[in-house]
């Protein structure tokens, strides 16, 4: 029986997404190269560029796998980005629930190394920036407008609130800790961010 050669492209792709996120955690992302990618993962360079056509692609792929198969591994009853915002009937909690999972993710050095890459390379490439926004970040920011139009719904929120700024209050302070280290990261920022978004920061 011929080799299965849909197996052996998984295999060969799987090999790659592990050998992008290891270098890029060992070596950092300016030392991180298709010949490094493909010697490490033990196929010719041709393979990739067959695949992909910037190291910067590679990067992005194997990091929405990785989410993708820690989700899949999982399985515990932790919240995870598929599972949309929950909708417990308590905005607060919820939110909460969400911004600490997050944070998690931040800190976890798994994640770390390729989403500073990335983020970087966003920020060089204006091509690859619209495309890293198109496919990983306005995924995730939708579900925060979703949860938030929902409790407008509810009567909530305020009927006038954009939910767009409003998910901003949320997710933009989070990720400018993250990016600039102003402070610590961990679950009481998280908490607090939500409180003040929430209920302001004027006396009541």
């Amino acid at each position: 029986m011929p080799p299965d050669s849909s197996r052996r492209s998984e295999k060969s792709r799987r090999a790659i997404y592990a050998a992008a996120l290891t270098l890029v955690a060992e070596v950092g992302y300016p030392k991180t190269t298709i010949e490094a990618i493909a010697a490490r993962a033990g196929v010719g360079k041709q393979t990739i560029y067959r695949w992909w056509s910037s190291k910067a692609e590679v990067l992005m792929e194997a990091f929405v796998d990785l989410g993708a198969q820690a989700a899949e591994a999982a399985g515990n009853g932790d919240w995870a980005e598929e599972d949309g915002i929950p909708d417990t009937g308590d905005l607060e909690a919820d939110l909460k629930t969400v911004l600490r999972a997050t944070v998690d993710e931040l800190n976890d050095p798994r994640y770390e190394a390729p989403a500073r890459a990335l983020a970087a390379e966003g920020v060089a490439n204006p091509a690859f920036a619209k495309e890293f926004v198109a496919t990983l970040l306005l995924p995730s920011l939708e579900l925060y407008v979703r949860r938030l139009r929902a409790a407008q719904d509810a009567g909530q929120v305020r009927a006038d609130v954009d939910p767009y700024i409003a998910r901003d209050l949320f997710v933009s302070p989070l990720a400018q800790r993250w990016l600039q280290g102003t402070g610590p990261l961990d679950h009481a920022f998280a908490n607090r961010l939500v409180e003040y978004a929430l209920y302001g920061i004027a006396p009541r």
